[in-house]
């Protein structure tokens, strides 16, 4: 099974090739994630050359069902987040 990448991975990563304080890159990543959320809070986009995009658009309510009840019901309008790989990125996985 794969491991997914946490952010402490992360901080492990960064800790053992730069040999930084684990708290200063701790807070540095927080930081970073907290700058792209505001991003794409605010402007619907984020672009990271070379790796990809964060995109968010609303979604307009809809019809739903109810699988337990069969019952119809309106779903709410809500937001949704996309990630699009870049070419170059998605070219170094396909290579």
């Amino acid at each position: 099974m794969k491991k997914t990448l946490t952010k402490a991975d992360i901080v492990e990563a960064i800790y053992e090739e730069t040999g930084r304080n684990r708290v200063e890159i701790r807070l540095a990543l927080e930081k970073l994630l907290d700058i792209m959320k505001r991003a794409i809070k605010n402007d619907r986009s984020l672009l990271i050359s070379g790796f990809g995009k964060f995109e968010c658009y609303d979604k307009a309510s809809r019809k739903g069902r109810n699988p337990q009840t069969d019952e119809t019901i309106t779903l709410p309008p809500r937001k949704v987040t996309v990630f699009r790989l870049s070419r170059k990125f998605r070219g170094e996985l396909n290579s």
